[in-house]
C-alpha cells in the first residue's frame, strides 16, 4: 500500500467515514481526500514536483496530514521541522535538506531565500492565496476543494518520503532518509502487532515532527482504516478530559508522560474504558511507573523501542501476549534483530552487546553522509549503538546506551551539540555535556565547564549563550565550574567518571 494514495482508497471505501480531527475542524474520507487534492494542487503551483523537498514547521494541527499526503502525491518529500528550533537551527536544517518550500504558523516570520507559506484563517478567502512562489502567503487553499480532479497518484516505493533530522556523536544534525517502501513496510508491521482495525481511534499527543508521531498516530491507523484525533502540545490538565471527550482506543507516549499523569491527585479517576492501550516509547521506562500506572488508570501500557533510523520501531511488547515488564518486547513482524560483541559476532542469549537490526524499515542512510552511512549499515544491519540482551524467549532488554546521548522526556539530545555551544564563549577552555537522573524528565542535562587560563565563567552568560542558540529542551539545567575536565589515557574526555563523581557528589 503506497501512502500517497492512501486518502482515495479511504474516501473510495468508507466516503463519509471519519477520517482525522484536530478540534478545529473534522475531517470525513472524502473530505480528506478532497483537502489533500487542494494542497497537491497548491504545492504543484509553486513549482513542487518529484523530489523537491517541503518543509513543515507546524505544531499538531490538521494542515500536517493535508499537506504529507499532498506533497507524496506529487513525489515530495516531507521534511518536518521542530517549531522550537532556534533560527540557526532551521536554517541549518533548509540548507542541508535543500527544501523549496516552508510551512509556518501564522506569527512566524518567513525565511529569506525560501518561499514561506503561513497557515492562514481557516475561513480566509482562496483568492488572497494566488501570491508569487517568492512571496508570503496563506495557505487558503487547504481550506476548500479543489476544482481540479487529480487521478490517483502512482509514487515509487523507492522515492523518498521522510527526511527525519536526528543529532549524532558528531553533533550535527543529519538527515535520515526514508523512502515509501520503508514508511509502507513499518506501518504495515504496526497495524499487525498492535491489531489496529476499522474501530480503533488514535489520539496524537506526541509532536508530529517526530517520526513517532508521523507513523504510529497518524500513518498506521488511517492505513488500518481507523480515525485519528490530533492533539496539541500534551497537557495533564485537559489529557483525560480529551480522552472522556473522543473516546480513543489508543494514543502514543514517552515516559515523562505517563510518569506526570501517574502523579496526578487522586481525586482524578477519569473514564479511560474506551481504551485498549498506551504505547510508551523513545525512552527506558521503570517497571515501576508501568505497573503503578496500569494499576491506577485500568489500561496496559505497551513498552517498545526504535529509533529514526529504523522508521520509528523494533521492539514491542505484545498487545494480546505476555508482556514482559522492564524489557521492551519482541522485534515487530519482519524485522530482524540480533547482540553482537565488538567483533560484530553473535553472542548467545543473555549476554549484553550492541543491538543490529535488519528488515524492510531500515533507512536509506543519511543524507549526503555517505561515508557515516557505511559505518551504521553493515551487510544490511543498522548498528542502533545501543547496548542490550535476548532472552531465549527473543524479548530485549536495553541496558544502556554506547552513545553520550541524554534523553529528557522523550527528546533525544546530543552533548557534543551543547558542548560546541559552550566552548564558543571566550572565558570556556573545554566543557563537558552529561545526562543526570531526574524523576520528571528521565534525565536532565548538566554542563561541566573548565575557565581558560587567568578567566573566571560567568554562568549566567553561558545561559543566555544557550538560550540565544539550542531550544529549550537542550539547554543545561547548571553549570559547574572545575578546575579540570577528567580525562581517560588516550586524552579524551572521561563521561564515565563524570557522571559517577557527579551522582556520589548529587548522594552526599
Amino acid at each position: 500500500m503506497n501512502f500517497a494514495s492512501l486518502p482515495d482508497r479511504r474516501a473510495e471505501l468508507d466516503p463519509h467515514g471519519p477520517a482525522v480531527t484536530d478540534g478545529s475542524q473534522s475531517l470525513t474520507n472524502v473530505q480528506l481526500l478532497d483537502r489533500v487534492r487542494a494542497a497537491s494542487h497548491h504545492l504543484r503551483e509553486l513549482g513542487i514536483g518529484p523530489g523537491d523537498v517541503v518543509a513543515l514547521q507546524l505544531t499538531n494541527r490538521v494542515e500536517f496530514v493535508l499537506l504529507l499526503f499532498g506533497a507524496w502525491r506529487l513525489g515530495a518529500t516531507i521534511t518536518p521541522v521542530n517549531p522550537s528550533l532556534t533560527d540557526n537551527e532551521v536554517i541549518r536544517q533548509l540548507d542541508d535538506s535543500g527544501a523549496r518550500v516552508l510551512v509556518v504558523e501564522n506569527d512566524v516570520a518567513p525565511v529569506d531565500g525560501i518561499t514561506t507559506l503561513a497557515v492562514g484563517d481557516l475561513h480566509t478567502e482562496a483568492a488572497n492565496s494566488r501570491l508569487a512562489p517568492e512571496q508570503s502567503s496563506a495557505l487558503d487553499l487547504l481550506h476548500r476543494t479543489a476544482v481540479e480532479r487529480i487521478r490517483q497518484p502512482r509514487v515509487d516505493s523507492s522515492a523518498l518520503a521522510l527526511l527525519i533530522y536526528t543529532s549524532g556523536t558528531t553533533g550535527v544534525p543529519k538527515g535520515v532518509m526514508l523512502d515509501h517502501a520503508n514508511i509502507d513496510a513499518m506501518a504495515a508491521m504496526g497495524v499487525e502487532s498492535l491489531g489496529v482495525g476499522p474501530t480503533d481511534r488514535c489520539l496524537l499527543v506526541l509532536p508530529l515532527f517526530h517520526v513517532n508521531g508521523i507513523v504510529v498516530s497518524i500513518l498506521t491507523p488511517l492505513l488500518a482504516g481507523a480515525s485519528v484525533v490530533i492533539a496539541g502540545r500534551f497537557d495533564p490538565r485537559s489529557f483525560f478530559d480529551l480522552v472522556e471527550s473522543e473516546r480513543p482506543t489508543f494514543f502514543s507516549g514517552v515516559p515523562t508522560i505517563y510518569s506526570i499523569l501517574a502523579a496526578l491527585p487522586d481525586s482524578v479517576r477519569p473514564d479511560t474504558s474506551s481504551l485498549r492501550f498506551g504505547i510508551c516509547g523513545a525512552a527506558p521506562a521503570s517497571a515501576e511507573l508501568l505497573t503503578r500506572f496500569e494499576d491506577r488508570y485500568g489500561f496496559p501500557l505497551i513498552e517498545g523501542y526504535g529509533l529514526s533510523e529504523g522508521t520509528c520501531g523494533t521492539t514491542i511488547n505484545p498487545v494480546a501476549g505476555p508482556r514482559r515488564v522492564g524489557t521492551v518486547g519482541l522485534p515487530f513482524p519482519g524485522q530482524e534483530i540480533r547482540i553482537v560483541d565488538d567483533s560484530g559476532t553473535e553472542v548467545a542469549p543473555g549476554v549484553d552487546g550492541e543491538l543490529v537490526v535488519r528488515g524492510p524499515n531500515v533507512m536509506r542512510g543519511y543524507l549526503g553522509r555517505p561515508g557515516e552511512t557505511a559505518r551504521v549499515i553493515v551487510d544490511g544491519w543498522l548498528h542502533t549503538g545501543d547496548i542490550g540482551h535476548i532472552d531465549a524467549e527473543g524479548y530485549l532488554t536495553l541496558v544502556g546506551r554506547s552513545k553520550d546521548m541524554i534523553i529528557r522526556g522523550g527528546e533525544n539530545i546530543y552533548p557534543k551539540e551543547i558542548e560546541d555551544v559552550l566552548v564558543g564563549d571566550p572565558s570556556v577552555l573545554e566543557a563537558a555535556v552529561i545526562g543526570v537522573p531526574d524523576e520528571k524528565w528521565g534525565e536532565i542535562v548538566v554542563a561541566y565547564v573548565q575557565p581558560r587560563p587567568d578567566s573566571a565563567i560567568d554562568s549566567a552568560a553561558l545561559k543566555a549563550l544557550c538560550a540565544e542558540q539550542l531550544t529549550p529542551y537542550k539547554r543545561p539545567t547548571s553549570f559547574i565550574v572545575v578546575e579540570a575536565i577528567p580525562k581517560n589515557a588516550v586524552g579524551k574526555i572521561d563521561k564515565v567518571s563524570l557522571r559517577t563523581a557527579h551522582a556520589r557528589a548529587a548522594g552526599s
